[in-house]
């Protein structure tokens, strides 16, 4: 039986470029990542839409 590793959501957010996407790793405050892969033009719109609620 393989060993089972507890699952965190310690740690930063991560953003990191794949292939010909971005990779954005969020740690949840249960435990775990969501892990989210957008496109360019994708990141824009979220980056516009933080950028809106932060105004």
């Amino acid at each position: 039986m393989a060993a089972m590793k507890p699952r965190t959501g310690d740690g930063p957010m991560e953003v990191t470029k794949e292939g010909r996407g971005i990779v954005m790793r969020v740690p949840l405050e249960g435990g775990g990542r969501l892990v989210v892969e957008l496109n360019a033009d994708e990141v824009k719109e979220l980056a516009d839409a933080l950028n809106a609620v932060l105004a």
